[in-house]
């Protein structure tokens, strides 16, 4: 097995081993050489490009890892993916340099799956607001919104919208989702009824999104979407801000069409205090959170750093993106 001393790694997430420093430590006793991010963010291509000459493996986080990036990849072998998205990875310009890119699926569906309900639980209650104006003297007798006998759709029913599944059902509601690939075993298990898309979409009072960002999905939601959601429907969005069209939600919002929607995601993150959806009581915004806690950092912690030296070690990883992507 290959020596991995003479190896340098770059570990950009900021979030990598907070929890658990025994990554960090396990990562520095194997390899010759760490390299962190020191940044506090996101790095951006030229950032990213002067730190890459002379690296062997990159754990990465959702940097600008584009192709003037790896032109200064002189040694990159790998791109351990951080977690599992592909929005600012090129794909194309990292296989045709040989590099190996892994992901990390499924390590903070669980995560992401209990903001969503919390998402859910806090729209239909008005929580935000309600807790706001209490502290400010008030004492408002608002009239919430119960989840049971109500009908929640899910579109997309891959390893996030199962956990949700999970977790709504205690709370007696009616369970809907639209997926072309859905594991008809798991929906029939947990009750959830497989519908066409169009059906969920008009039939949900709580809509949540679980998407992947790929060309179908890009704007996916927009005027004439929403214009197809029933009436005082809340939606929810802990996908991807470019499903969404900020704009036609804006307009359903203040038109009444919806009642309210939580977002944890944005087309442009972070989306400034002049977004006019941040002015609006029925919005919850949150800062792109949902796989911000000690479970999903580990777990993605974990599968990269160990994907990583994997291929630094001449060995197949455990969880490599096809050359075609993934969806």
């Amino acid at each position: 097995m290959k020596d991995l001393k003479s190896c340098r790694v770059l570990v950009t997430p900021t979030s990598y081993s907070r929890d658990d420093p025994r990554l960090r430590s396990e990562l520095e006793k194997e390899v010759g050489d760490v390299v962190y991010n020191t940044t506090g963010r996101s790095l951006t291509s030229p950032e990213l490009a002067r730190l890459l000459p002379g690296i062997d493996g990159y754990i990465a986080g959702v940097d600008v890892i584009d192709a003037a990036a790896l032109q200064a990849a002189n040694r990159l072998k790998v791109i351990a993916r951080y977690g599992v998205g592909l929005d600012n990875l090129d794909l194309a310009a990292a296989t045709q340099r040989g590099i190996v890119v892994t992901y990390t699926p499924g390590a903070n569906a669980v995560s992401v799956a209990e903001l969503t309900v919390g998402l859910i639980l806090a729209l239909g209650r008005n929580l935000p607001l309600a807790a706001a104006v209490t502290r400010q003297g008030e004492w408002p007798r608002w009239s919430g919104m119960t989840l049971e006998g109500k009908t929640v759709g899910l579109l997309g029913l891959g390893a996030i919208g199962k956990q949700v599944v999970q977790r709504l059902g205690g709370f007696d509601c009616r369970l809907i989702a639209h997926d072309p690939l859905a594991d008809s075993d798991f929906a029939r298990q947990h009750r959830v009824e497989l519908l066409p898309m169009l059906e969920v979409i008009s039939q949900a009072d709580f809509l949540s999104l679980h998407l992947p960002l790929i060309p179908e999905t890009r704007g996916l939601v927009d005027r004439a979407f929403l214009e197809k959601m029933k009436t005082g429907a809340y939606l929810i969005n802990t996908a991807r801000g470019e499903i969404l069209s900020e704009a036609a939600l804006l307009e359903a919002l203040l038109s009444g069409k919806l009642r309210g929607a939580a977002l944890d995601v944005f087309s442009r993150e972070p989306p400034g205090v002049d977004n006019p959806l941040l002015q609006l009581p029925q919005v919850i915004a949150t800062p792109h959170c949902g796989s911000h806690t000690d479970g999903a950092t580990n777990a993605m912690g974990r599968m990269a750093l160990r994907d990583c030296l994997a291929v630094l070690r001449g060995l197949p990883p455990k969880y490599p993106i096809p050359i075609e992507g993934i969806n």
